[in-house]
């Protein structure tokens, strides 16, 4: 056997060694045919330009959390459409929360049916089931969908893609920024191989139940028979997950999980030159992998989600560690025309530019503060900050001395208050009060809109509050109206 190099590999080489060469030369053999015609011009096209996506791998041992392999794995990537296995973490947070029901209808936005595809086609004004929604996702990856999860949750796939980049730094995914909730391509929206291994983790520990749907192999949609795009779930043995992903500037993508003689992994394939060669990486990687995973009891726990820089934590719920399929995909179908060479300039939040035109996304993204501006030069747009106090109130931790100052005049805080959040900026935390105010109706009609600047170890939030009510009761009553509306919040004494 020849290595990328031609050197002849000899007999003395480790096994390991042997797997990093045939994937080498995966990612260096010219793309096979597509198997659907009307891809098969397109993919040429890009082979025969020099296609050459950037690539990073990396596998872990879930049991223990050491690395088994790792290729590139700090290396700033486009994750595709593996971003809408956060977006499904978001929605099945509102589940378990009791805010959604499996039954439940999501409206679909103009601005979501005008996403491209791959979609399911759904009209402005009409309604998906969120049971429906999650199969659509992990089935036809659709971005209509997935923009329609977003919109819904938070009233704006920009708020989402906020709290998807927030929920991501909780989950300890320091180089991950979302600026939409399908992956389809945007310049910042950019994680890495080492980030996606914890998503992949953090799912599995924290929704176990719902996590079931990724082994979803087809599903009946108003007449429909739509199939999963995920060709080595039931082909590789072990593998029980998860999701691909394709756009022009990323190559072929794929987060997978196995299990197998009381093994465990996750693995991250990132650049793929094509589908097929894509899964024979995986493969690879799985059959050398999994059976050096450890076999005993789990010597880590599950994945917590905690506040950025030493804050309380918040304990995501591991008590069940139910498995299910996740897989790999040959061909994503979207994912072709899911490229910034199909998709037409004038779609709603696209962005032409190449992850190497993001200038200072290396610093950026290097361990930088939470409120370090977004690459790409958007210096008015910044990273929503946690607020100690709001994770305390959940989590029942103690309180940090803090400076704080009222900054809206005219307002004095009622016995009992309530905090829709914190951000990083004052005119942030009024905008937020005022679509609060104008979603939430009668439920606001006496509270009055302020702000609090508080100080924590030199880093300045502004809380985000309503005044008026003198009883925990109402305050509570009324934050349930917000909740309702897309807001979260929780009552407080002032």
């Amino acid at each position: 056997m020849r290595s990328a190099s031609g050197r002849t590999l000899r007999s003395t080489v480790p096994p390991a060694a042997l797997v990093a060469a045939a994937i080498l030369a995966a990612i260096t053999t010219p793309a096979e045919a597509r198997r659907h015609g009307h891809h098969r011009a397109a993919h040429h096209r890009a082979v025969a330009g020099g296609y050459n996506p950037p690539y990073a791998a990396m596998v872990v041992d879930v049991k223990t959390g050491k690395t088994l392999h790792a290729v590139n794995e700090d290396a700033l990537r486009h994750p595709a459409s593996i971003t809408k296995v956060m977006t499904l973490y978001m929605l099945f947070e509102q589940l378990e929360r009791g805010r959604y029901r499996l039954d439940s209808p999501l409206t679909i936005s103009a601005n979501a049916a005008s996403m491209a595809p791959s979609k399911l086609g759904l009209r402005p004004g009409s309604t998906i089931e969120v049971e429906d929604a999650i199969k659509a996702i992990v089935t036809k990856s659709a971005n209509d969908v997935a923009c329609a999860i977003g919109e819904n949750i938070a009233g704006s796939e920009a708020r989402f893609a906020e709290m998807m980049t927030s929920k991501a730094r909780s989950l300890g995914m320091t180089r991950t920024h979302y600026a939409n909730a399908s992956g389809l391509p945007d310049a910042d929206q950019i994680t890495t191989a080492r980030d996606l291994t914890v998503l992949a983790r953090a799912i599995q520990d924290r929704f176990p139940h719902y996590y079931k749907y990724f082994q979803t192999r087809s599903f009946a949609f108003r007449g429909r028979v739509i199939g999963n795009h995920n060709h080595l779930l039931g082909n590789v043995q072990g593998v029980d997950g998860i999701k691909t992903g394709y756009t022009r500037d990323s190559g072929f993508n794929l987060m997978t999980a196995a299990k197998s003689d009381n093994r465990q992994i996750v693995a991250i394939v990132l650049g793929g030159k094509s589908g097929a060669s894509r899964d024979r990486i995986m493969a690879d990687l799985v059959r050398s992998s999994l059976p050096r995973a450890y076999a005993g009891a789990r010597q880590v726990p599950g994945l917590i989600e905690t506040a950025e820089r030493g804050r309380p934590a918040v304990i995501a719920d591991a008590a069940s560690k139910t498995r299910t399929r996740y897989a790999s995909a040959e061909d994503d179908e979207i994912e072709t025309t899911n490229s910034t060479d199909a998709v037409p300039t004038t779609t709603p939040g696209m962005s032409r530019k190449p992850l190497q035109a993001i200038p200072g996304a290396a610093q950026a993204y290097a361990g930088a503060p939470a409120q370090a501006p977004f690459p790409g030069g958007k210096s008015s747009a910044r990273l929503p900050a946690y607020d100690y106090d709001a994770v305390a109130a959940r989590s029942e931790a103690p309180a940090k001395p803090e400076k704080a100052e009222i900054t809206s005049r005219g307002v004095t805080p009622t016995a009992w208050v309530i905090q829709l959040g914190a951000m990083d900026d004052e005119d942030k935390a009024k905008s937020m009060l005022a679509e609060a105010r104008g979603r939430a109706g009668g439920a606001l009609g006496k509270a009055a809109p302020y702000t609090v600047r508080v100080s924590h170890g030199g880093t300045t939030l502004y809380r985000a509050r309503f005044s008026g009510f003198a009883e925990q009761g109402s305050a509570q009553d009324a934050c349930s109206a917000l909740k309702k509306n897309g807001f979260n919040c929780f009552a407080t004494r002032s």
